[in-house]
C-alpha cells in the first residue's frame, strides 16, 4: 500500500481532521475537484472559479465563470438537487455564463455593471446583507463586502467554517482600481467585517480565483490586507509600482503595492 494511505488512516484513527481532494469531472472548459464533503471547486481553463455547495434539499452554484459549454448540465454531474445560482459580483469572469440559468441572485449595488455582461433574459433576485439560503442541512449567509465592486458579497457557511469570497479580498492581490471606484476606507471596513466573522468561527476562505493559489486563505491574510489598505489610506504605501492592465480605465494610472505577502492594486486619485 502507498505510504500516504497509512498516514491518512493514522490521522483518522487519532482524530485529526484531514482534507482529501479528488478530481471528479473534466471537459475541454473546466475541471471539478472535491474539496470537502458536499463542496466542489470548478476551475476553468482561463483561471476563473466557481464553487458547488450541496445540502440535503438544495444546492448552490457560486458564480458562473466565463465560457463554459452547457454549464447547467455540467453541474448536474455533481448534484441533481434544485439549484441556487448566486453571484459574488457582476464582473464578467464571475458572471459571464448566466444564459443556462432561469434565476440568478446578486447584490443590487452591482446592477450598474449589468450592461457589461451578455443580455440575460432570466429572473434576477437581489440579495441583502444577512440573507440566508437554506439548503436543508446547510445554511449559507450573505455578507455585503464592498470594495472590489459596490455590490461584492461573500457567502458564509458558518457550520463548516467556510467563506466563499469571490474577489472581495482578492486571490493573493486585491483589485481596487476598477470602475466604479470605492474608497480605501470602504475596503478597510470590509476587511474588519471579515476579521470579525473569522473571530466568530469562519476559518477558511475559498477565494474567487482558486487556480492561481490552490490554497485556503486564513485570518492572517485578511489582517495583512487590512494593514496594507490602511497604509495606502494614510499615504504611506510601501514601494508602490505602476500596474498595467487592459481592465483599468483609459485615463487611470493604477499602482500596485505589496506587503507581508499580499498586494493591492489601486488608483491613487480614487483612494478617498
Amino acid at each position: 500500500m502507498n505510504p500516504k494511505y497509512y498516514l491518512i488512516v493514522l490521522l483518522l484513527l487519532i482524530g485529526i481532521p484531514i482534507s482529501i481532494t479528488a478530481q471528479v469531472f473534466s471537459n475541454a472548459d473546466l475541471t471539478i475537484t472535491k474539496l470537502e464533503d458536499k463542496l466542489w471547486v470548478v476551475e476553468t481553463t482561463d483561471k476563473t472559479t466557481m464553487y458547488i455547495v450541496e445540502g440535503s434539499k438544495k444546492a448552490m452554484l457560486i458564480d458562473t465563470g466565463t465560457k463554459c459549454e452547457k454549464l447547467d448540465e455540467v453541474v448536474r454531474h455533481i448534484t441533481k438537487k434544485p439549484l441556487y445560482v448566486v453571484l459574488t459580483h457582476l464582473h464578467y469572469d464571475h458572471a459571464g455564463n448566466l444564459t443556462p440559468f432561469a434565476d440568478i441572485y446578486y447584490h443590487a449595488a452591482d446592477t450598474l455593471l449589468l450592461p457589461k455582461l451578455k443580455p440575460y433574459k432570466g429572473h434576477t433576485h437581489f440579495v441583502h446583507d444577512g440573507d440566508i439560503f437554506d439548503l436543508g442541512d446547510r445554511k449559507i449567509e450573505v455578507k455585503h463586502m464592498p470594495g472590489h465592486t459596490p455590490g461584492s458579497i461573500v457567502l458564509i457557511d458558518k457550520a463548516n467554517g467556510n467563506c466563499f469570497s469571490g474577489d472581495a479580498f482578492g486571490s493573493g492581490h486585491a483589485w481596487l482600481q476598477l470602475w466604479p471606484f470605492s474608497s480605501m476606507e470602504t475596503y478597510i471596513q470590509s476587511c474588519k467585517k471579515m476579521e470579525q466573522l473569522m473571530d466568530d468561527g469562519i476559518s477558511k476562505i475559498y477565494c474567487g480565483h482558486y487556480p492561481y493559489i490552490k490554497k485556503i486563505l486564513d485570518k492572517q491574510y485578511i489582517k495583512n490586507m487590512r494593514a496594507l489598505a490602511e497604509d495606502i489610506n494614510n499615504g504611506i504605501p510601501p514601494t508602490p509600482q505602476p500596474f498595467e492592465t487592459r481592465k483599468s480605465s483609459e485615463d487611470a494610472k493604477p499602482m500596485i503595492t505589496t506587503q507581508n505577502g499580499v498586494s493591492i492594486v489601486y488608483e491613487p486619485s480614487k483612494i478617498k
